[in-house]
């Protein structure tokens, strides 16, 4: 059975730095080459996908808002997705979601078919 557990999450000033990790378990790709992503939530908005990684290349796909801020990674022996976030921004509140395993490396939520259940990122002026 497959599981996502997102953490790190939390409250921090404009400019600060925080990492998301996502414990993945049940992987049912392990052998093979599938993309994995961070989406994020606002209230009253839709769910947006913030940066994709395929694991078996280790390429990486960015939305604009956060490109040069955010660096998502992996590592594969701890089963582990992680997102760096530097210089925060207000914009960048929101409930953020792990998202596995898609063929490709994408930043819509249709290719996903694993998620967690969100860890809460709150940035303040």
């Amino acid at each position: 059975q497959v599981q996502l557990v997102e953490s790190g999450g939390g409250s921090v000033q404009a400019g600060g730095s925080l990492r998301l990790s996502c414990a993945a378990s049940g992987n049912p790709y392990r052998r093979g080459r599938y993309s994995m992503a961070w989406f994020r939530q606002a209230p009253g908005k839709e769910r947006e996908g913030v940066a994709a990684i395929s694991i078996g290349t280790a390429s990486t796909r960015y939305s604009d808002p956060v490109k040069g801020r955010f660096t998502i990674s992996q590592d594969n022996a701890k089963d582990t997705l992680y997102l760096q976030m530097s210089s925060l921004k207000p914009e960048d509140t929101g409930m953020y979601y792990c998202a596995a395993y898609a063929p490709y490396p994408s930043l819509q939520p249709q290719p996903y078919n694993y998620w967690g259940q969100g860890t809460q990122v709150t940035v303040s002026s």
